[in-house]
């Protein structure tokens, strides 16, 4: 595994790393005053905290809302980014039934770190991943198009997507009259 500075471009130094592939960096906020902020995959003890986010934001209707128990049976799928050991985004990256397709799930960051990069962190974090397991394609339904169109998603038909993504749907509140956008991004190959 390479060192976790390497995990971004945009990272100048890494202050520190650990072997489990986290890195830590500064982050400057106002006035020069230093906070660390670390990005990693998520572990058993921080399905809670993901829940808890993603909850807030679901009660906004900018989320789909996921049980915990759904958190803990793919705790595996997500990245979260914390400050002082509390988590304050979490973005899971679940790969579907298909060889080339994954699908970018509750990005979800605390209201109050909004506009800081660390919501493109998290997904940058799972293109990485993505494309170190071969995925050549990731989607998203979102309610927030316009962030994912910044970060190189195009907009896709909801039908040209395989029948087996609908399988989450049948859970969501707003089933069968779908409120998200479907975009996708190729990271390789052609679609």
């Amino acid at each position: 595994m390479l060192p976790a500075c390497f995990l971004f471009e945009e990272v100048d130094k890494c202050l520190e790393h650990d072997v489990s592939g986290s890195f830590i960096r500064d982050r400057f906020v106002t006035e020069y005053i230093i906070y660390r902020e670390m990005l990693r995959k998520a572990k058993i003890a921080d399905a809670k905290g993901i829940y808890r986010l993603i909850s807030f934001w679901a009660k906004k209707n900018k989320v789909l809302e996921r049980p915990l128990n759904y958190i803990y049976e793919n705790i595996r799928d997500f990245w979260i980014c914390t400050q002082n050991r509390r988590i304050i985004g979490s973005c899971a990256l679940h790969v579907i039934g298909w060889e080339d397709l994954a699908e970018i799930k509750s990005l979800v960051v605390d209201k109050r770190k909004h506009k800081k990069g660390i919501g493109k962190e998290l997904v940058e974090a799972c293109v990485k991943e993505a494309k170190s397991l071969g995925v050549k394609n990731i989607f998203v339904l979102t309610f927030v198009e316009t962030f994912f169109r910044h970060l190189g998603f195009k907009k896709l038909s909801k039908n040209k997507l395989p029948h087996k993504i609908w399988s989450d749907c049948i859970n969501c509140v707003y089933f069968p009259n779908c409120k998200e956008e479907s975009l996708i991004l190729n990271i390789g190959g052609r679609r």
